[in-house]
């Protein structure tokens, strides 16, 4: 999703609107950064990350930040969202291929932008909610990041009936070779660059929407 589908990392979108309406510091827009940073060179320790990012959701409600994710994709993704992006996935979905966004990011960020794409399935990080519908501050394993990905994926796999070695996956970054090595087509998008070395080595397809 992010900075494929989305030219932007949409977790540095959502700081920003978040410090636009207050409720976000510099110093929360520079941690971010941080971490995209390390992220982008495939450095980052993501279960930490997640674990403590999550862990600021606890007792948050859930349709009040699926609601606020709806609000914030409409203002700030949008305009971010690849036209080639569109084409590639129109592409598919005329010639019958099952669509899925599979993302480290949380069903909230990613489910608007499957609409707008009418992309019927999205691989997500998941959050645990309680019975009152709040946000418990934890994930559901797996983390949908390196093999999480594979494991999440094939899931919907196996539930549609096809086999992840016959699929096209996309992604810009070096933490989803796992799931690139199993794939059938892997094509990098906007690589970082360490991706862009692996690929150019691999013969992969490299493609800058």
């Amino acid at each position: 999703m992010d900075r494929t589908l989305v030219r932007k990392n949409t977790a540095q979108l959502y700081v920003r609107y978040q410090r636009r309406i207050g409720e976000a510091s510099r110093a929360d827009t520079v941690r971010v950064a941080w971490w995209l940073l390390q992220y982008t060179f495939g450095v980052v320790d993501a279960e930490d990350i997640a674990t403590r990012a999550i862990r600021t959701m606890r007792g948050k409600s859930e349709t009040a930040f699926a609601a606020r994710c709806d609000d914030w994709f409409q203002t700030d993704v949008v305009p971010h969202v690849s036209d080639e992006a569109r084409r590639t996935v129109a592409r598919h979905r005329d010639s019958g291929d099952l669509c899925a966004i599979v993302t480290g990011a949380s069903r909230y960020s990613a489910e608007p932008l499957a609409r707008v794409l009418e992309i019927p399935h999205v691989i997500a990080t998941e959050l645990e909610c309680d019975d009152a519908g709040l946000f418990t501050g934890r994930h559901v394993p797996p983390l949908c990041y390196g093999h999480g990905k594979i494991e999440r994926t094939q899931k919907l796999a196996e539930e549609r009936g096809f086999a992840l070695e016959e699929a096209s996956f996309y992604t810009d970054s070096i933490s989803d070779l796992p799931l690139l090595e199993v794939v059938k087509t892997p094509v990098v998008v906007n690589p970082d660059p360490r991706l862009r070395r692996v690929a150019k080595k691999r013969g992969w397809r490299i493609e800058i929407w």
